[in-house]
């Protein structure tokens, strides 16, 4: 009887021991992107080599319509926009720069004229703008979808500003062209980072 009891205890111990064994061996089931239903999207225009850097300025978007054309327009309009905003936030930061690190008697007036300069060449520049990608895709309800990356020069919008800034009375007094590109090319290697 005691052998019969050590031999049924050691076939639960055994039992136990096999259990967990095959209970610590399972093997776990890696989820993947794929295993959970996920995709990887890849925008045309769109990516590291269609964003801003030292030299140009560059804006992507896409338009959406049932008509080609359409699309292309939207995605052209949002594009010019997020480009002049672009813009506009760099030629402002270099003209709040250039005038806070030069000691003019009245920065205020000073300032109020370069945003208008900031004004006028942002309008004038988005003319100079060319798209570096375009594509247009349709979808299978024959919706067209349209990507664009406009891209401006960095050389562009200082000729623009220095011309704007030269021609102007008011300006052109306390105006230093050196000292002023070279706050533009500080800010302009900001961009993109």
């Amino acid at each position: 009887m005691k052998t019969n009891f050590l031999k049924v205890s050691s076939l639960f111990l055994l039992a136990g021991a096999v259990s967990m064994m095959l209970t610590s061996c399972k093997t776990t089931q890696k989820v993947t992107p794929q295993s959970s239903g996920e995709v990887e999207v890849t925008t045309p225009c769109f990516g590291p080599e269609y964003q801003s850097n030292s030299k140009a300025i560059r804006f992507s978007a896409i338009g959406e319509s049932m008509d080609q054309m359409t699309a292309k327009k939207k995605g052209m309009s949002e594009a010019r926009a997020g480009l002049a905003a672009s813009i506009n936030t760099v030629v402002k930061a270099v003209t709040d720069n250039y005038v806070k690190s030069g000691n003019y008697n009245n920065k205020e007036e000073l300032m109020k004229n370069y945003e208008g300069v900031t004004r006028e060449v942002v309008n004038q520049t988005l003319a100079g703008t060319m798209p570096i990608c375009e594509k247009t895709m349709m979808k299978k309800d024959g919706t067209y979808k349209y990507y664009v990356c406009l891209e401006l020069g960095g050389s562009e919008i200082l000729q623009s500003l220095n011309n704007k800034m030269s021609n102007n009375e008011m300006l052109k007094v306390d105006y230093n062209y050196e000292k002023f590109k070279k706050t533009f090319d500080e800010e302009m290697s900001k961009t993109g980072n």
